[in-house]
Protein backbone atom coordinates (compact mmCIF):
# COMPACT_ATOMS: atom_id res chain seq x y z
CA UNK A 1 0.00 0.00 0.00
CA UNK A 2 1.22 3.45 -0.60
CA UNK A 3 1.82 6.08 2.24
CA UNK A 4 -0.89 8.74 2.79
CA UNK A 5 -0.29 12.26 1.23
CA UNK A 6 0.51 15.54 2.51
CA UNK A 7 -2.20 17.53 2.98
CA UNK A 8 -3.40 20.40 4.87
CA UNK A 9 -6.74 19.72 6.41
CA UNK A 10 -8.73 22.40 8.68
CA UNK A 11 -9.62 20.78 12.16
CA UNK A 12 -9.52 21.31 15.63
CA UNK A 13 -6.13 20.87 17.95
CA UNK A 14 -7.69 20.35 21.45
CA UNK A 15 -10.43 22.55 20.43
CA UNK A 16 -8.15 25.64 19.78
CA UNK A 17 -8.81 25.46 15.96
CA UNK A 18 -5.41 25.22 14.79
CA UNK A 19 -4.77 23.01 11.86
CA UNK A 20 -3.54 19.10 11.88
CA UNK A 21 -1.48 17.31 8.92
CA UNK A 22 -2.32 13.80 8.60
CA UNK A 23 -0.30 11.44 9.71
CA UNK A 24 2.76 11.09 11.41
CA UNK A 25 6.52 12.13 10.50
CA UNK A 26 10.10 10.65 10.55
CA UNK A 27 12.44 12.49 12.74
CA UNK A 28 13.69 15.41 11.29
CA UNK A 29 18.04 14.68 10.55
CA UNK A 30 20.59 17.17 9.79
CA UNK A 31 20.90 18.87 6.67
CA UNK A 32 24.16 20.59 4.59
CA UNK A 33 25.10 24.05 6.28
CA UNK A 34 26.18 24.38 2.72
CA UNK A 35 23.26 25.82 0.70
CA UNK A 36 24.66 28.33 -2.50
CA UNK A 37 26.57 27.26 -4.92
CA UNK A 38 29.17 29.59 -6.64
CA UNK A 39 27.79 28.46 -9.89
CA UNK A 40 24.43 28.84 -10.98
CA UNK A 41 21.50 29.95 -8.75
CA UNK A 42 20.10 32.18 -11.21
CA UNK A 43 16.64 30.52 -10.76
CA UNK A 44 14.19 31.50 -7.60
CA UNK A 45 11.66 28.44 -8.65
CA UNK A 46 10.95 25.29 -11.16
CA UNK A 47 8.53 24.71 -12.97
CA UNK A 48 8.35 20.53 -13.82
CA UNK A 49 5.75 20.26 -16.50
CA UNK A 50 5.68 15.79 -16.56
CA UNK A 51 3.71 15.08 -19.63
CA UNK A 52 3.24 11.59 -17.56
CA UNK A 53 3.56 8.26 -20.15
CA UNK A 54 5.70 9.28 -22.48
CA UNK A 55 5.71 11.62 -25.29
CA UNK A 56 6.62 10.36 -28.57
CA UNK A 57 9.95 12.15 -29.58
CA UNK A 58 9.46 10.86 -33.50
CA UNK A 59 6.19 12.79 -33.24
CA UNK A 60 7.22 15.95 -31.45
CA UNK A 61 10.64 17.21 -31.14
CA UNK A 62 12.29 15.18 -33.22
CA UNK A 63 10.88 14.47 -36.39
CA UNK A 64 12.65 11.85 -38.84
CA UNK A 65 10.58 12.88 -42.17
CA UNK A 66 13.34 10.95 -44.20
CA UNK A 67 12.92 7.22 -41.81
CA UNK A 68 11.21 4.38 -43.58
CA UNK A 69 7.45 4.08 -43.43
CA UNK A 70 6.76 1.93 -40.43
CA UNK A 71 8.91 4.30 -38.38
CA UNK A 72 8.32 8.29 -39.44
CA UNK A 73 4.64 8.43 -38.30
CA UNK A 74 1.57 10.48 -39.53
CA UNK A 75 2.93 13.98 -39.05
CA UNK A 76 5.00 16.36 -40.83
CA UNK A 77 7.34 19.01 -39.24
CA UNK A 78 6.69 23.06 -39.95
CA UNK A 79 9.63 25.58 -40.04
CA UNK A 80 10.24 27.02 -36.63
CA UNK A 81 11.80 30.84 -35.53
CA UNK A 82 14.87 28.77 -35.69
CA UNK A 83 16.48 28.47 -39.00
CA UNK A 84 16.93 24.28 -40.19
CA UNK A 85 15.00 23.32 -37.29
CA UNK A 86 11.38 22.06 -37.43
CA UNK A 87 8.71 20.38 -35.24
CA UNK A 88 5.50 18.59 -35.72
CA UNK A 89 2.85 20.57 -37.46
CA UNK A 90 0.30 20.22 -34.68
CA UNK A 91 2.59 22.87 -32.78
CA UNK A 92 2.79 25.86 -34.50
CA UNK A 93 2.42 28.29 -31.70
CA UNK A 94 5.47 26.61 -30.19
CA UNK A 95 7.33 26.75 -33.43
CA UNK A 96 7.06 30.62 -33.17
CA UNK A 97 8.82 30.49 -29.64
CA UNK A 98 11.58 28.38 -30.36
CA UNK A 99 13.81 31.52 -29.77
CA UNK A 100 12.72 30.84 -26.18
CA UNK A 101 13.22 27.14 -25.56
CA UNK A 102 16.72 24.84 -25.70
CA UNK A 103 15.43 21.58 -27.09
CA UNK A 104 17.24 19.01 -25.92
CA UNK A 105 17.09 15.67 -28.24
CA UNK A 106 19.39 13.13 -26.33
CA UNK A 107 18.08 12.15 -22.82
CA UNK A 108 18.26 8.92 -21.84
CA UNK A 109 18.18 6.59 -19.33
CA UNK A 110 17.32 2.73 -19.25
CA UNK A 111 14.24 2.01 -17.72
CA UNK A 112 10.88 0.96 -19.71
CA UNK A 113 8.55 0.42 -17.08
CA UNK A 114 6.20 3.96 -16.28
CA UNK A 115 6.79 3.09 -12.50
CA UNK A 116 10.20 2.85 -12.21
CA UNK A 117 10.81 5.37 -15.02
CA UNK A 118 9.04 7.94 -13.31
CA UNK A 119 10.55 7.84 -9.85
CA UNK A 120 14.27 7.96 -12.09
CA UNK A 121 12.58 11.35 -13.79
CA UNK A 122 11.72 12.89 -10.35
CA UNK A 123 14.79 12.13 -8.57
CA UNK A 124 17.37 11.42 -10.87
CA UNK A 125 17.81 7.73 -8.93
CA UNK A 126 17.28 4.40 -9.71
CA UNK A 127 13.93 2.93 -7.68
CA UNK A 128 14.84 0.64 -5.03
CA UNK A 129 13.61 -2.87 -5.35
CA UNK A 130 12.88 -4.74 -1.97
CA UNK A 131 14.32 -8.21 -1.47
CA UNK A 132 12.44 -10.44 -3.80
CA UNK A 133 9.99 -8.05 -4.81
CA UNK A 134 9.28 -7.14 -8.42
CA UNK A 135 10.05 -4.05 -10.73
CA UNK A 136 6.81 -4.67 -12.68
CA UNK A 137 4.35 -4.07 -9.55
CA UNK A 138 7.00 -2.01 -7.30
CA UNK A 139 5.13 1.14 -6.00
CA UNK A 140 5.50 4.18 -4.27
CA UNK A 141 7.29 3.76 -0.58
CA UNK A 142 9.66 5.71 2.50
CA UNK A 143 12.73 3.92 0.90
CA UNK A 144 12.36 6.31 -2.32
CA UNK A 145 14.81 8.62 -2.79
CA UNK A 146 13.32 12.13 -1.92
CA UNK A 147 11.62 14.11 -5.36
CA UNK A 148 12.84 17.83 -6.15
CA UNK A 149 10.69 19.63 -4.22
CA UNK A 150 11.02 17.72 -1.12
CA UNK A 151 15.12 17.45 -1.24
CA UNK A 152 14.81 20.98 -1.66
CA UNK A 153 12.45 21.33 1.75
CA UNK A 154 14.90 19.33 3.52
CA UNK A 155 17.73 21.74 2.68
CA UNK A 156 16.32 24.97 2.78
CA UNK A 157 13.31 24.21 5.14
CA UNK A 158 10.52 27.42 5.27
CA UNK A 159 8.49 28.59 8.06
CA UNK A 160 6.72 31.77 6.36
CA UNK A 161 3.14 29.74 5.04
CA UNK A 162 4.35 29.07 1.79
CA UNK A 163 5.45 25.11 0.59
CA UNK A 164 8.47 24.97 -1.24
CA UNK A 165 6.50 22.16 -3.44
CA UNK A 166 3.65 21.97 -5.14
CA UNK A 167 2.34 19.12 -7.51
CA UNK A 168 -0.94 19.09 -9.39
CA UNK A 169 -3.75 18.85 -11.06
CA UNK A 170 -3.90 15.10 -9.35
CA UNK A 171 -1.45 12.68 -7.77
CA UNK A 172 -0.06 9.75 -10.17
CA UNK A 173 -2.46 6.95 -9.20
CA UNK A 174 -3.70 3.70 -11.18
CA UNK A 175 -5.63 1.46 -9.37
CA UNK A 176 -3.51 -0.12 -6.65
CA UNK A 177 -0.58 1.57 -8.43
CA UNK A 178 0.79 4.64 -6.64
CA UNK A 179 3.74 6.21 -8.85
CA UNK A 180 6.94 6.16 -6.80
CA UNK A 181 9.18 9.54 -7.27
CA UNK A 182 6.26 12.12 -5.56
CA UNK A 183 6.94 12.65 -2.50
CA UNK A 184 9.93 12.45 0.04
CA UNK A 185 10.48 9.05 0.26
CA UNK A 186 12.89 8.49 3.55
CA UNK A 187 13.25 11.79 4.27
CA UNK A 188 9.35 11.27 6.15
CA UNK A 189 6.08 12.50 5.54
CA UNK A 190 6.89 16.34 7.04
CA UNK A 191 8.77 17.17 3.56
CA UNK A 192 6.50 15.84 0.96
CA UNK A 193 5.04 18.23 -1.46
CA UNK A 194 1.73 19.43 -1.71
CA UNK A 195 -0.86 17.26 -3.75
CA UNK A 196 -3.74 18.95 -5.13
CA UNK A 197 -6.43 16.35 -6.57
CA UNK A 198 -8.68 18.88 -8.24
CA UNK A 199 -9.33 20.19 -11.39
CA UNK A 200 -8.69 23.34 -12.12
CA UNK A 201 -11.44 24.16 -14.50
CA UNK A 202 -13.66 22.60 -12.84
CA UNK A 203 -16.08 25.88 -12.10
CA UNK A 204 -15.80 24.49 -8.09
CA UNK A 205 -12.39 24.27 -7.72
CA UNK A 206 -11.34 25.22 -4.73
CA UNK A 207 -8.70 24.12 -2.20
CA UNK A 208 -9.74 22.92 1.59
CA UNK A 209 -7.85 23.90 4.42
CA UNK A 210 -6.37 27.02 3.60
CA UNK A 211 -8.95 29.50 4.95
CA UNK A 212 -9.43 30.37 8.83
CA UNK A 213 -13.06 29.49 10.10
CA UNK A 214 -15.25 32.03 10.15
CA UNK A 215 -15.04 34.47 13.59
CA UNK A 216 -11.60 33.03 13.47
CA UNK A 217 -8.70 36.12 13.10
CA UNK A 218 -5.21 35.64 12.23
CA UNK A 219 -4.34 37.42 15.08
CA UNK A 220 -6.68 35.24 17.62
CA UNK A 221 -5.24 31.73 15.91
CA UNK A 222 -1.43 32.96 17.25
CA UNK A 223 -3.21 33.40 20.39
CA UNK A 224 -4.34 29.41 20.38
CA UNK A 225 -0.99 28.87 18.94
CA UNK A 226 0.71 30.31 22.21
CA UNK A 227 -1.47 28.45 24.20
CA UNK A 228 -1.40 24.89 22.23
CA UNK A 229 2.66 25.41 22.61
CA UNK A 230 2.49 25.85 26.34
CA UNK A 231 0.25 22.73 26.78
CA UNK A 232 2.99 20.87 24.91
CA UNK A 233 5.47 21.98 26.73
CA UNK A 234 3.65 20.84 29.91
CA UNK A 235 3.25 17.45 28.60
CA UNK A 236 6.53 16.79 27.04
CA UNK A 237 8.71 14.18 28.47
CA UNK A 238 12.12 15.34 29.34
CA UNK A 239 13.99 14.59 25.84
CA UNK A 240 11.14 14.45 23.80
CA UNK A 241 9.72 12.27 21.76
CA UNK A 242 10.80 12.60 17.74
CA UNK A 243 7.58 11.96 16.29
CA UNK A 244 5.62 14.42 18.64
CA UNK A 245 7.88 16.95 18.24
CA UNK A 246 7.62 16.10 14.16
CA UNK A 247 3.91 17.08 14.58
CA UNK A 248 4.95 19.82 16.79
CA UNK A 249 6.49 21.13 13.71
CA UNK A 250 3.58 20.77 11.37
CA UNK A 251 1.18 21.82 13.63
CA UNK A 252 3.59 25.45 13.14
CA UNK A 253 3.54 25.06 9.41
CA UNK A 254 0.12 24.63 9.53
CA UNK A 255 -0.95 27.92 11.28
CA UNK A 256 1.85 29.92 9.31
CA UNK A 257 0.25 28.38 6.10
CA UNK A 258 -3.46 29.63 8.04
CA UNK A 259 -2.05 32.77 8.79
CA UNK A 260 -0.80 33.72 5.21
CA UNK A 261 -2.91 34.78 2.46
CA UNK A 262 -0.18 34.54 -0.71
CA UNK A 263 -0.37 31.03 -1.36
CA UNK A 264 -4.51 30.57 -0.67
CA UNK A 265 -5.00 33.49 -2.93
CA UNK A 266 -2.56 31.36 -5.72
CA UNK A 267 -5.23 28.79 -5.61
CA UNK A 268 -8.23 31.54 -6.30
CA UNK A 269 -8.01 30.85 -9.93
CA UNK A 270 -11.20 32.61 -10.52
CA UNK A 271 -9.32 35.75 -10.10
CA UNK A 272 -7.57 35.83 -13.27
CA UNK A 273 -9.99 37.43 -16.15
CA UNK A 274 -11.84 34.89 -18.58
CA UNK A 275 -9.86 36.21 -21.23
CA UNK A 276 -6.57 35.10 -19.88
CA UNK A 277 -8.18 31.67 -18.50
CA UNK A 278 -9.17 31.14 -22.51
CA UNK A 279 -5.80 31.94 -23.38
CA UNK A 280 -4.29 28.96 -21.70
CA UNK A 281 -7.26 26.49 -22.80
CA UNK A 282 -10.38 25.71 -21.02
CA UNK A 283 -9.26 22.24 -20.02
CA UNK A 284 -7.20 20.65 -17.47
CA UNK A 285 -3.66 20.91 -18.39
CA UNK A 286 -4.37 24.55 -19.45
CA UNK A 287 -5.99 25.64 -16.24
CA UNK A 288 -3.19 24.14 -14.39
CA UNK A 289 -0.27 25.50 -16.26
CA UNK A 290 -2.53 29.24 -15.37
CA UNK A 291 -2.35 27.92 -11.66
CA UNK A 292 1.21 26.72 -11.76
CA UNK A 293 1.82 30.16 -12.67
CA UNK A 294 0.27 32.07 -10.03
CA UNK A 295 1.86 29.52 -7.71
CA UNK A 296 5.17 30.55 -8.91
CA UNK A 297 3.81 34.45 -8.37
CA UNK A 298 3.47 33.35 -4.57
CA UNK A 299 7.32 32.44 -4.41
CA UNK A 300 6.47 28.48 -4.49
CA UNK A 301 9.87 27.41 -5.38
CA UNK A 302 9.27 23.95 -6.80
CA UNK A 303 5.66 23.52 -8.74
CA UNK A 304 5.25 20.33 -10.90
CA UNK A 305 1.95 20.35 -13.33
CA UNK A 306 1.36 17.27 -14.98
CA UNK A 307 -0.81 16.81 -18.27
CA UNK A 308 -3.59 15.23 -17.34
CA UNK A 309 -4.05 12.26 -15.55
CA UNK A 310 -1.27 9.26 -15.22
CA UNK A 311 0.15 7.98 -18.10
CA UNK A 312 -1.88 10.74 -20.56
CA UNK A 313 0.93 10.02 -22.88
CA UNK A 314 0.81 6.54 -22.69
CA UNK A 315 -0.11 6.37 -26.69
CA UNK A 316 -0.17 2.39 -27.19
CA UNK A 317 -3.21 2.76 -29.21
CA UNK A 318 -4.09 5.43 -31.70
CA UNK A 319 -1.26 7.43 -31.28
CA UNK A 320 -1.61 10.09 -33.99
CA UNK A 321 -5.46 10.65 -33.51
CA UNK A 322 -4.97 11.46 -29.78
CA UNK A 323 -1.76 13.65 -30.41
CA UNK A 324 -3.62 15.39 -33.03
CA UNK A 325 -7.28 15.95 -31.87
CA UNK A 326 -6.40 16.37 -28.23
CA UNK A 327 -2.68 16.10 -26.49
CA UNK A 328 -0.61 18.30 -28.63
CA UNK A 329 -2.95 21.47 -29.32
CA UNK A 330 -3.43 21.52 -25.53
CA UNK A 331 0.32 21.22 -24.68
CA UNK A 332 0.95 23.85 -27.78
CA UNK A 333 -1.64 26.50 -26.28
CA UNK A 334 -1.13 25.81 -22.40
CA UNK A 335 3.06 25.98 -22.91
CA UNK A 336 2.81 29.14 -25.50
CA UNK A 337 0.38 30.81 -22.83
CA UNK A 338 2.69 30.42 -19.86
CA UNK A 339 5.91 31.28 -21.70
CA UNK A 340 4.01 34.51 -22.40
CA UNK A 341 2.58 35.04 -19.25
CA UNK A 342 6.17 34.45 -17.83
CA UNK A 343 8.06 36.47 -20.00
CA UNK A 344 5.56 39.66 -19.69
CA UNK A 345 6.07 39.26 -15.49
CA UNK A 346 9.53 39.33 -15.47
CA UNK A 347 9.22 35.53 -13.93
CA UNK A 348 10.79 33.83 -17.04
CA UNK A 349 14.90 34.67 -16.06
CA UNK A 350 14.28 33.67 -12.63
CA UNK A 351 12.29 30.61 -13.05
CA UNK A 352 13.51 27.39 -14.86
CA UNK A 353 10.85 25.43 -17.00
CA UNK A 354 11.41 21.72 -17.77
CA UNK A 355 8.65 19.71 -20.04
CA UNK A 356 9.74 16.03 -20.22
CA UNK A 357 8.06 12.91 -19.87
CA UNK A 358 9.75 9.53 -18.37
CA UNK A 359 10.68 8.48 -21.27
CA UNK A 360 9.79 8.44 -24.97
CA UNK A 361 8.24 5.79 -27.20
CA UNK A 362 9.35 3.08 -29.49
CA UNK A 363 10.69 4.44 -33.38
CA UNK A 364 8.84 1.10 -34.30
CA UNK A 365 5.22 1.33 -34.75
CA UNK A 366 3.18 -1.37 -33.49
CA UNK A 367 -0.99 -2.49 -33.09
CA UNK A 368 -1.03 -3.86 -29.94
CA UNK A 369 -3.59 -7.75 -29.72
CA UNK A 370 -7.21 -7.22 -30.22
CA UNK A 371 -6.16 -3.40 -31.31
CA UNK A 372 -7.08 -2.01 -34.67
CA UNK A 373 -5.85 1.33 -34.61
CA UNK A 374 -1.43 1.32 -34.09
CA UNK A 375 0.53 3.58 -31.78
CA UNK A 376 3.85 3.09 -30.62
CA UNK A 377 5.29 1.56 -26.98
CA UNK A 378 7.96 2.50 -23.92
CA UNK A 379 11.31 4.02 -25.07
CA UNK A 380 13.72 5.22 -22.92
CA UNK A 381 16.97 5.41 -25.32
CA UNK A 382 16.11 8.18 -26.48
CA UNK A 383 13.64 10.94 -26.10
CA UNK A 384 13.13 14.76 -25.96
CA UNK A 385 12.79 17.42 -23.40
CA UNK A 386 12.69 21.31 -23.41
CA UNK A 387 14.21 23.53 -20.60
CA UNK A 388 13.95 27.12 -20.66
CA UNK A 389 14.31 30.04 -18.34
CA UNK A 390 16.81 31.32 -15.35
CA UNK A 391 19.71 31.84 -17.80
CA UNK A 392 18.94 28.50 -20.20
CA UNK A 393 20.22 29.68 -23.72
CA UNK A 394 16.42 29.37 -26.30
CA UNK A 395 16.80 28.94 -29.94
CA UNK A 396 19.01 25.81 -29.82
CA UNK A 397 18.98 21.94 -30.12
CA UNK A 398 21.14 20.18 -27.86
CA UNK A 399 21.89 16.49 -28.74
CA UNK A 400 21.21 14.53 -31.62
CA UNK A 401 19.45 11.23 -32.35
CA UNK A 402 20.37 8.77 -35.16
CA UNK A 403 18.26 8.32 -38.64
CA UNK A 404 15.06 6.72 -36.47
CA UNK A 405 15.31 8.39 -33.02
CA UNK A 406 16.13 5.03 -31.31
CA UNK A 407 19.43 6.32 -30.06
CA UNK A 408 21.76 9.14 -29.04
CA UNK A 409 24.82 9.88 -31.74
CA UNK A 410 25.69 12.47 -29.38
CA UNK A 411 26.26 12.91 -25.95
CA UNK A 412 23.52 11.54 -24.04
CA UNK A 413 22.29 13.41 -20.70
CA UNK A 414 20.33 11.31 -17.80
CA UNK A 415 17.45 12.28 -15.57
CA UNK A 416 20.69 12.71 -13.10
CA UNK A 417 22.00 15.61 -15.00
CA UNK A 418 18.52 16.90 -15.21
CA UNK A 419 18.41 17.12 -11.33
CA UNK A 420 21.94 17.97 -11.00
CA UNK A 421 21.11 20.57 -13.84
CA UNK A 422 17.58 22.05 -11.63
CA UNK A 423 19.40 22.08 -8.24
CA UNK A 424 22.57 23.43 -9.51
CA UNK A 425 19.53 26.39 -11.34
CA UNK A 426 18.29 27.25 -7.59
CA UNK A 427 21.69 27.35 -6.14
CA UNK A 428 21.91 24.44 -4.35
CA UNK A 429 25.53 23.45 -3.32
CA UNK A 430 27.09 20.61 -5.15
CA UNK A 431 28.15 18.84 -1.73
CA UNK A 432 24.37 18.82 -0.35
CA UNK A 433 23.99 15.57 1.75
CA UNK A 434 20.40 13.94 2.54
CA UNK A 435 20.80 11.84 5.77
CA UNK A 436 18.38 8.73 5.75
CA UNK A 437 16.97 7.35 8.38
CA UNK A 438 20.25 5.52 9.62
CA UNK A 439 22.31 8.52 9.43
CA UNK A 440 23.55 7.41 5.98
CA UNK A 441 24.50 10.19 3.90
CA UNK A 442 23.15 10.54 0.30
CA UNK A 443 25.26 12.86 -2.05
CA UNK A 444 21.87 14.90 -3.89
CA UNK A 445 23.80 16.10 -6.77
CA UNK A 446 24.88 12.47 -9.17
CA UNK A 447 25.41 13.85 -12.62
CA UNK A 448 25.89 16.52 -14.72
CA UNK A 449 24.84 20.03 -15.30
CA UNK A 450 23.70 20.54 -18.99
CA UNK A 451 26.27 22.73 -19.74
CA UNK A 452 24.82 23.61 -23.20
CA UNK A 453 22.12 25.07 -21.51
CA UNK A 454 23.89 27.91 -20.69
CA UNK A 455 26.90 28.29 -23.00
CA UNK A 456 25.01 26.81 -26.65
CA UNK A 457 25.26 23.06 -27.99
Amino acid sequence: MSEPVFRYHRRGVLGLAAAGVVGAALPTFARSDRSLSPSRGRAKSALIVLLSGGPSQLDTFDLKPHAPTGIRGEFTGISTSLPGVSICEHLPRMAQQTDRWAIVRSLSHGEHNHLLATHVALTGRPTPIPRGGSDLDRVQSRSDFPNFAAALDYLRPRSDGVPTGVSLPNYLIEGPLTWPGQHAGFLGLRHDPWAINQDPNDANFHVDGLRLQEGLSPARLLTRRDLLEGLNRIGAAPGGDARCQSFAQQQEIAINLLTSSKVAQAFEIQREEPATRDRYGRNKFGQSLLLARRLLEAEVPVVQAAMGIVQTWDTHVDNWGRLKNTLLPQLDQGLAALMDDLTTLGKLEETLVIVMGEFGRTPRISTLPGQAVPGRDHWAHVYSGLFAGAGVRGGQVIGQSDEIAAYPVSRSWSPADVCTTLFSALGVSPDAELLDPLGRPNRLLNGDVIEPLYTGA
